[in-house]
């Protein structure tokens, strides 16, 4: 990107998705596996495959001080993971250059960090799925993380005991291991 102006509207624009994206998901409901989308620039979208337009139609957003904000369109991929752990099935995923970026939508228990630091170490035996899950203060979330090529990365998040479309949080860095892991699929 050349200016921070150009930048700033592609992270508002990714976080755009995001949350139209988890939403799109929680229409299924909760208990889902992982569901991977590839990320493509709408307009170019458009541009190449002229009779989407209808389906596709962006919208322009203006953004106070940005102008328009660039749109994204999210496509599923089918079959993943495939049965296979989601660090091995993310492992596996390259992308062609046509894509702009990857969003991948898990579900997953988290704690608080005061709760985190009295986990037990990895070495002592207990089972720390368990252990999470019967812990009281857990709770269970729905994560959209996304990465763009030119590095932007964002997340919305949405905690299942606030389960409505204006309680989504968005913000980078939310889930940085799933950011990076996400991130590798758009890298040679």
């Amino acid at each position: 990107m050349e200016n921070g102006k150009a930048a700033g509207a592609m992270n508002a624009a990714l976080t755009q998705s995001l949350i139209e994206l988890e939403q799109h998901v929680s229409r299924d409901g909760w208990d889902q596996g992982p569901r991977l989308f590839a990320l493509a620039d709408t307009a170019a979208l458009i541009k190449a495959e002229p009779r989407l337009a209808a389906a596709l139609a962006p919208e322009t957003v203006e953004v106070s001080g940005l102008g328009p904000m660039r749109a994204y369109t999210s496509i599923e991929q089918e079959g993943f993971p495939g049965g296979k752990a989601l660090d091995e099935a993310l492992a596996g995923i390259g992308w062609p250059e046509t894509v702009d970026g990857a969003a991948l939508v898990v579900e997953r228990v988290m704690l608080p960090p005061d709760a985190e630091a009295e986990m037990p170490a990895d070495d002592s035996g207990v089972d720390l799925d368990a252990w999470v899950a019967a812990h009281p203060q857990r709770q269970e979330v729905r994560i959209a993380v996304g990465v763009l090529r030119d590095g932007s990365r964002d997340c919305a998040l949405r905690l299942r005991s606030r389960d409505a479309d204006d309680e989504v949080l968005s913000g980078p860095g939310l889930v940085p291991n799933l950011e990076e892991a996400l991130a590798q699929t758009l890298r040679d």
